[in-house]
């Protein structure tokens, strides 16, 4: 059978539990920014982070510290023909994001529902709700106008998906928590649940939106998931940064890394 390569599915790593960390003891340790060029230097593609509301991880500053940091390490590696890397900020919908996304000037900004007294986004948006509808047309308008890139968390009902385009948003990431429960009870529920993604993914292709993923993936899932179709980026926090607690952040990058490249081949 023939084979045909697609361009690698980038890993973008959601350094929030590392700030958690951190705020338990209060102090500056472990550091955000030290641990962001550790897993830059290993071969991600970029950093994510969710600075919510009550910085519960992500502050303020840290949001300005990375946004600094990263202007520093591109212009570094640029000047050696390295590509650049990456800055993606998720968040709720609201002015409060809105006024920090357009402070730090990320390349993306992912959109996010977010819930009152939730532990981590478990859910898409649902455009067909004209509140949800409405509260997004004029934020995804200004951060196309500055040229930041917009990502809609979204599940897998594709009948949403021309609302996505009728946003100006560029891209949707697939909410992957679904998917993560049902590889974690076996291989055969894995492999039916990622045939809805499957769909999903060309169905946002054939609207001309590009398609990222987030949400409990791990080397072992991802042996599955990286073959999904039109896979352009994967967010990866909390389970990336648990594997590193064994086996070192360098190791799990480049695991993570040797994963997705051979999600490549179809």
């Amino acid at each position: 059978m023939k084979s045909f390569f697609f361009p690698m599915t980038q890993l973008s790593v959601n350094v929030n539990k590392i700030a958690t960390l951190r705020n338990s003891r209060g102090g500056s340790i472990p550091s955000v920014i030290q641990i962001s060029e550790i897993i830059l230097d290993a071969g991600a593609y970029g950093i994510t982070i969710h600075p919510r509301e009550d910085e519960r991880h992500i502050t303020k500053q840290d949001v300005f510290e990375i946004q600094n940091f990263l202007n520093s390490y591109n212009t570094k590696i640029t000047k050696s023909g390295a590509p650049k890397k990456e800055f993606n900020i998720e968040g709720e919908p609201s002015e409060r994001f809105l006024n920090l996304v357009l402070a730090a000037k990320p390349d993306q900004a992912t959109l996010v529902p977010v819930k009152p007294g939730e532990i981590t986004s478990d859910h898409g948006f649902d455009l067909k709700n004209k509140t949800v509808f409405q509260t997004l047309k004029p934020m995804v308008k200004r951060l196309n106008e500055v040229g930041i890139r917009v990502s809609l968390f979204m599940e897998t009902g594709f009948e949403d998906y021309p609302l996505v385009k009728e946003l100006g948003a560029e891209r949707i990431e697939l909410y992957t928590g679904p998917f993560a429960n049902a590889y974690d009870k076996s291989l055969e529920e894995g492999l039916s649940c990622f045939q809805s993604y499957e769909l999903a993914a060309k169905e946002a292709h054939k609207l001309g939106l590009g398609v990222n993923a987030g949400h409990d993936l791990d080397t072992n899932n991802l042996k599955l998931f990286a073959k999904l179709p039109y896979l352009a980026e994967v967010s990866i926090g909390h389970r990336l940064v648990s594997q590193s607690l064994v086996d070192g952040m360098d190791k799990t990058i480049k695991d993570y890394l040797r994963v997705l490249s051979q999600g490549n081949e179809v």
